[in-house]
C-alpha cells in the first residue's frame, strides 16, 4: 500500500509533493525519447531544493537562523547551499 492513501495530515497534503514529483519525472522519461537518463538524482535534487530554501527563506522574511530551524538544517549547512544555488 501507498503511503499517500492513509495521508490526510497538515495544510497540505505530503503526497501532494510527491505526486507532483511522480508526474514530472513521468514527463521527464517521456521526453528523454529513447536516450538515456543521466545525473537525475542531482537534476531532481536542484529542481526541488532551491524553490524549497528560496520559498522558506522568504516566509521567515530572511531570517536565515528560523529558516535553517524550520527545515531542519544547521544554519552554516544552509548558507552553503544558499550559495550553492545562489541565493542571497
Amino acid at each position: 500500500m501507498d503511503d499517500c492513501e492513509n495521508e490526510k495530515t497538515g495544510a497540505m497534503n505530503n503526497c501532494q509533493i510527491a505526486n507532483s514529483v511522480k508526474s514530472a519525472l513521468d514527463q521527464y522519461f517521456k521526453d528523454l525519447d529513447g536516450q538515456p537518463p543521466h545525473a537525475l538524482y542531482d537534476m531532481v535534487l536542484a529542481c526541488i531544493e532551491k524553490p524549497l530554501l528560496e520559498y522558506t527563506l522568504h516566509y521567515a522574511g530572511g531570517n536565515q537562523s528560523k529558516t535553517a530551524d524550520i527545515l531542519g538544517l544547521n544554519r552554516n549547512t544552509l548558507r552553503k547551499k544558499m550559495q550553492q544555488y545562489h541565493i542571497e
